[in-house]
């Protein structure tokens, strides 16, 4: 059964990420429904667990039941060689049996990155992010050029979803378009999210 809160799932190695989580929680809570944040564990490239079953810090791990009963998704990751980090990858390749059962389907979904450079693969990231997205049937929300911040950002910002320029050692705190369009986004997939429960 369809919850009202939207699921704001995400990894994050440095925060930077987390903080953009935060920032569309906060576009979420601002149209009346709950941002349910939660993020994925590491993955190992042997086969042995690498985090422990519950986090030491920060939101819980995710589980299917939040993204099987969610109203709306924000999908965020942080770019590795132009795609999605392995464990938000690890966790969305699990999720056959609710793609088999239409979990996702005409629900919205956004999706975010942060990359450490302004041509690190920002917007590759976030396409990437929506394949899994499309095939789960659910309806993709972007960010159209009506946002003023959208055109004025000299740092990360794209139509495909919100992105954040974090530097090299993740030094870089949001800048005012970034968290501006955070908070836009969120509100944006929320709002979507409630039209559609509408009909």
């Amino acid at each position: 059964m369809t919850k009202d809160y939207i699921l704001v799932l995400y990894y994050s190695r440095t925060g930077a990420v987390l903080e953009m989580a935060k920032e569309i929680a906060k576009g979420i809570a601002a149209s009346g429904l709950e941002a349910r944040i939660r993020t994925v564990p590491a993955v190992s490239p042997v086969c042995e667990a690498s985090e422990p079953t519950i986090p030491d810090a920060g939101p819980p791990y995710v589980t299917k039941e939040d993204f099987k009963n969610c109203a709306g998704i924000a999908l965020g990751s942080p770019t590795r060689f132009g795609n999605m980090a392995a464990p938000l990858k690890y966790f969305l390749d699990t999720t056959g049996d609710l793609w088999f059962a239409g979990s996702l389907v005409d629900k919205p979904a956004c999706v975010f990155t942060s990359t450490a450079s302004l041509h690190g693969g920002q917007e590759t990231t976030l396409l990437t992010m929506m394949l899994p997205l499309l095939h789960h049937g659910a309806v993709l929300v972007g960010l159209p050029y009506t946002h003023p911040a959208l055109n004025q950002t000299l740092t990360g910002g794209t139509p495909y979803g919100v992105s954040h320029f974090a530097g090299q050692k993740n030094q870089i705190m949001m800048s005012k378009e970034e968290a501006e369009l955070c908070f836009f986004q969120g509100k944006r997939v929320a709002e979507c999210a409630l039209r559609l429960k509408k009909g």
